[in-house]
């Protein structure tokens, strides 16, 4: 297939031919969700901690007597169903979160994601992008004469250069990744992905 390619004006000038296994795959709801569970999961650290009845701080004297009160026996005050008690199965840092993906349900995923954004015309193809200057407002205006200056915008370039990183920063609603770096969240999470011709050849090489 071929995919439009504009200029930093905003203006189509080439066609780029792309692989169909990368850019025309049929959606897979359930492998993309499963992609971004284990995704999401892979990045949580196990840094929470519950104590048991052995850690939490009490007395070891019995609360009341076993007979004649007419309330339910009670040994001491860390048991699991007393307020301020331990627990029985508590949460540890060594918690294990992460989920296996193999790397063939990686790259149909991701592949199965930038097709559904080809289709829904989120994704733009731009001819090369690069800043003389590491200034914000440079930036903003080359996002402003593409139409994007309004649009929660993903930025992906096959390199990522130290001007485009510096002058991204303050702009809240972009964010700006290697080819190498982009990540299933991020092409869900932004309403518009913008990528250099140079990426797509980068997810060629790494996912066609």
């Amino acid at each position: 297939m071929e995919l439009k390619v504009i200029n930093e004006q905003g203006q189509e000038s080439a066609k780029l031919s792309v692989s169909d296994t990368l850019f025309a795959r049929d959606y897979n709801e359930a492998l993309i969700h499963q992609l971004v569970v284990a995704y999401q999961a892979n990045a949580r650290l196990g840094n929470r901690q519950q104590k048991t009845r052995a850690e939490v701080t009490h007395t070891t004297h019995k609360p009341w007597r076993q007979k004649g009160t007419g309330r339910a026996r009670a040994g001491m005050s860390s048991s699991t169903i007393w307020r301020g008690g331990g627990r029985a199965f508590p949460n540890t840092p060594d918690e294990n979160f992460t989920q296996k993906v193999n790397k063939k349900m990686f790259r149909a995923g991701v592949a199965a994601i930038l097709s559904e954004l080809v289709r829904q015309g989120r994704l733009l193809v731009l001819d090369s992008l690069s800043l003389d200057t590491p200034k914000t407002k440079f930036f903003a205006k080359k996002l402003k004469d593409l139409g994007l200056a309004e649009e929660r915008l993903l930025v992906i370039t096959d390199r990522l250069d130290e001007n485009l990183y510096l002058s991204s920063r303050n702009l809240a609603n972009v964010l700006v990744l290697e080819a190498q770096e982009a990540d299933p969240v991020s092409l869900i999470r932004f309403n518009r992905v913008l990528v250099t011709r140079e990426a797509v050849a980068k997810f060629e090489e790494m996912w066609a």
